[in-house]
């Protein structure tokens, strides 16, 4: 089975259209002002109509409230929705439900104690991310660059569908997919030339060293 890669921060046409053209099975964009790879509802609408089918778009919120979900759900053509920060699987489902959409679901793992918390976070939505826990200090909830403990996954049999995040490169995607078997990755600041702009040819480099076969 290919692994599926997921572009996540995506702002411009350009890394857009790179990313799709590679063979990114997800492109993703961020509704988190904090974030260097931040989008209004406005701006990822008009990025998205450029999306041809079969690719899958994603919302990234992070503790979203209402009002925001609600513009998003009516400006932006999503075909999922990726939450962070949020802790209560019941929320989970509320914004799953609010905006009519599949739910990822994103958890912090430091320790094996976090891969169990984040199944029983994640047992309402239809994916659950596995990501670096952020430092203490962290502004963002992802797209850090740091990494954590891959073995955590590899020997554990994940009950759901399922997708890794946190410090992927594309000179460790390969490695990292090799000792998990996860099938699906999640990239963001790996392939930038710096926060918030993304690298065309980095999106490549990493989509072809995940295995996935030219277009």
């Amino acid at each position: 089975m290919a692994v599926s890669v997921k572009i996540c921060g995506l702002k411009t046409p350009e890394t857009l259209d790179a990313a799709v053209q590679a063979g990114a099975r997800y492109v993703g964009f961020v509704f988190f002002a904090p974030s260097p790879r931040s989008v209004t509802p406005e701006q990822a609408a008009k990025l998205a109509v450029s999306v041809p089918p079969g690719v899958a778009k994603v919302g990234l919120v992070v503790a979203p409230d209402d009002a925001l979900l609600d513009e998003i759900a009516r400006l932006v053509p999503l075909d999922m929705i990726q939450v962070h920060k949020v802790d209560d699987p019941a929320r989970i489902a509320q914004i799953g439900a609010r905006v009519g959409l599949p739910v990822i679901a994103a958890a912090p793992i430091a320790c094996a104690e976090d891969v169990d918390a984040a199944l029983r976070l994640a047992e309402p939505a239809q994916v659950v991310l596995f990501d670096a826990k952020p430092a203490e200090d962290a502004t963002l909830p992802g797209g850090n660059g740091v990494s954590f403990d891959w073995r955590l996954l590899s020997t554990r049999r994940i009950p759901k569908t399922w997708m890794l995040a946190g410090g992927l490169t594309p000179d460790n995607v390969a490695a990292a997919i090799a000792l998990t078997g996860t099938r699906q990755v999640d990239v963001s600041s790996g392939v930038e030339s710096a926060p918030g702009i993304k690298d065309a040819g980095k999106i490549t480099a990493f989509i072809r060293n995940a295995g996935v076969p030219r277009l």
